[in-house]
């Protein structure tokens, strides 16, 4: 009996180190990344390891806050502020990852799990930063900060979890708090969408150009990039140019064909706008409304004097008053930059006023007017 005992604890470590092995092997976020700077691994780095990775991560959080809670020592700086500083590494290792390609360079599957694992983000910190016993901790330790003998750096992270709590509406009423909470799921959902929808406008094709004249003025890298953009999308033999910047600036700035410009141009600026699947009209006025009660809730006048709070402007008065110094002196610029390019289309007999689509255009030929020599051989 004792030897069949052994056995199967034998089996049982066996069994769960193998367990183990495969789970860190087969996700590059459950690794050390051995990389000049721990830089994330993008080789290895497939789309499938996200939602597991998120979903550990989040369990990891979840045990370390337990872990803070259940702590019956009394509060200090290393129990409490350490321990959340310390906490949620492998959550922040593949958030990085994540919200950063998803920004980038996202697609169908990453959306899925940006869907999935948002609102799980959005209630984890709810049920962080509106936790009466994890504040209390935090304030107790914020109570004694002077007699704790802090390094500046600690008594700077102590401070800024202190305001980020009070802030947070963790001093609401309960109803008020769920309310919170209500806001910040909807909120998160909201601006997940809205960047969903700007993403597909922005990769949408704006131009598909037939004629080879039409690419008049095109530098033939732009011509090269236009060429494949159309073949990938299934229009081989054409031309495209989508609403990503390495497509449509370079054709606004070199595309001899206004009327082309003003088409590429007015579909760049409203992307979101078009009434379609994709429009944002309404998502936009949902969270203006969300985060005015949100504002109002807080305690604060507006979203603006909420948010500005901690940045160095502090109130919405301040930043108009720095975007007023760079205002004043940019428009004037501006001003007689439109003068010399409207001198270039009046040279040039182009019988039209200087618009939107075409500032990229004649900014270019001015600058090479002002600013480039010909260098004769």
């Amino acid at each position: 009996m004792k030897n069949l005992k052994y056995l199967l604890i034998v089996l049982s470590i066996i069994i769960i180190g193998s367990n183990n092995y495969m789970f860190s092997q087969s996700n590059p976020f459950f690794e050390q990344w051995n990389t000049p700077f721990e830089t994330p691994p993008f080789s290895k780095i497939k789309n499938e390891h996200f939602l597991p990775a998120f979903e550990e991560a989040i369990k990891q959080q979840r045990a370390e806050l337990e872990q803070i809670l259940n702590n019956n020592e009394t509060p200090n700086f290393n129990n409490t502020i350490g321990a959340l500083e310390r906490s949620g590494k492998l959550l922040s290792k593949v958030s990085r990852v994540f919200f950063n390609l998803s920004s980038a360079n996202s697609n169908e599957v990453i959306q899925k799990v940006a869907e999935k694992i948002t609102p799980e983000l959005s209630k984890l910190n709810n049920d962080i930063y509106l936790n009466e016993k994890l504040y209390e901790k935090i304030k107790a330790v914020y109570d004694r900060k002077n007699s704790l003998n802090l390094n500046a750096e600690e008594n700077k992270l102590l401070e800024e979890y202190y305001k980020d709590f009070t802030r947070a509406g963790i001093g609401l009423s309960e109803d008020k708090k769920n309310r919170l909470r209500e806001i910040n799921q909807q909120l998160s959902s909201l601006q997940l969408k809205f960047g969903e929808n700007l993403r597909k406008e922005t990769n949408a094709i704006a131009l598909v150009i037939e004629k080879e004249e039409d690419l008049i003025g095109l530098p033939e890298s732009v011509i090269k990039a236009a060429s494949e953009l159309a073949e990938a999308s299934g229009l081989k033999g054409k031309w495209a140019f989508n609403l990503q910047r390495p497509s449509w600036t370079p054709f606004l700035q070199y595309s001899q064909k206004r009327n082309l410009r003003e088409i590429v141009y007015k579909a760049y600026i409203n992307r979101g706008n078009n009434n379609n699947e994709f429009d944002n009209k309404e998502i936009i006025k949902k969270i203006i409304e969300l985060r005015i009660e949100k504002a109002k809730l807080l305690g604060y006048e507006t979203y603006a004097h909420y948010k500005l709070e901690k940045n160095m402007a502090k109130n919405p008065d301040n930043v108009i008053k720095f975007l007023n110094q760079l205002w004043v002196p940019a428009l004037k610029q501006a001003k007689q930059e439109v003068k010399e390019m409207q001198e270039i289309i009046d040279e040039e007999k182009g019988n039209f006023k200087l618009a939107a689509w075409d500032w990229w255009y004649y900014a270019e030929k001015l600058k090479k007017k002002k600013y480039v020599k010909e260098h004769l051989i």
